[in-house]
């Protein structure tokens, strides 16, 4: 691990944003100016939470989610720190950004329990999900911000202190006028192999092949990754196969997965 946090011990949940008050994005390209917070990859979509949801959030929020804040300069030794004080000691940190409704998460952080997962999503029904699945399958290690994902990397990971980030299924912006708002453009991956420890991994997964073209080209391009496959990866075995991706399999369609590794410098 890396020590004592620079920043504050993480509180329990934060109160929820007035988002009627938040800035509007601007129309700056976050390829040309990557510590700015521009064209956004994602659209706050509103969502009908369940029951079984709301009363997950109301129950375990405040033990499993961490606010966004800009003071906590290093998010993993706040992190373990805080689980420590719980009694749970973990040997590494993976991110994940964009967890959708939690199963993947879920899956994988129960075949590795040594592993805390620090997850990013931006849908209250998705961080209900997977708190309600933390509770069915006993999970410790498992923290969640509801917040964008490029501003807790940029504000809060401090440089070579994530063992791993998982990025599943990003959306893909089909249309060509889009483009700009997917998340892996150069100025992001370069926040990530930064934010990554030596040897630590960059795990990616899409089922829109032009995007993982584009994928495959941005991390190829990156000084500071390597490619551990010729080309597109199997698919790990801790990665689960989604219903969706079932059913886009039994349709003919393709999925692919990249894993790239931070090298040494």
């Amino acid at each position: 691990m890396n020590g004592a946090p620079t920043g504050p011990t993480l509180p329990g949940t934060p109160p929820a944003a007035d988002k009627s008050t938040e800035p509007a994005a601007t129309a700056t390209d976050a390829a040309d100016q990557p510590h700015r917070r521009g064209i956004r990859s994602f659209v706050v979509r509103a969502g009908r939470m369940t029951v079984g949801q709301a009363r997950a959030l109301a129950e375990l929020g405040p033990r499993y989610v961490l606010p966004h804040d800009p003071a906590t300069t290093d998010l993993v030794a706040a992190a373990t720190s805080q689980a420590r004080a719980s009694g749970q000691n973990y040997a590494q940190t993976v991110l994940e950004i964009g967890f959708g409704m939690g199963s993947a998460t879920a899956h994988i952080a129960a075949l590795k329990p040594d592993t805390l997962f620090i997850g990013c999503e931006v849908h209250e029904p998705g961080v209900g999900a997977l708190l309600k699945l933390a509770r069915i399958h006993e999970l410790q290690n498992i923290r969640i911000l509801q917040h964008d994902a490029v501003e807790v990397l940029r504000d809060m990971v401090a440089p070579g202190t994530l063992h791993g980030v998982h990025v599943f299924f990003p959306d893909p912006w089909h249309k060509k006028r889009h483009h700009k708002r997917r998340l892996i453009q150069p100025p992001f991956v370069r926040l990530l192999a930064e934010r990554l420890a030596p040897g630590g991994y960059l795990h990616l997964a899409t089922d829109w092949q032009p995007y993982a073209e584009q994928m495959l080209e941005v991390l190829s391009a990156e000084p500071l990754l390597r490619n551990t496959a010729e080309g597109y990866a199997p698919r790990p075995a801790y990665r689960p196969l989604t219903k969706f991706e079932q059913r886009g399999l039994r349709l003919g369609h393709g999925v692919w997965d990249l894993v790239f590794e931070r090298i040494a410098t």
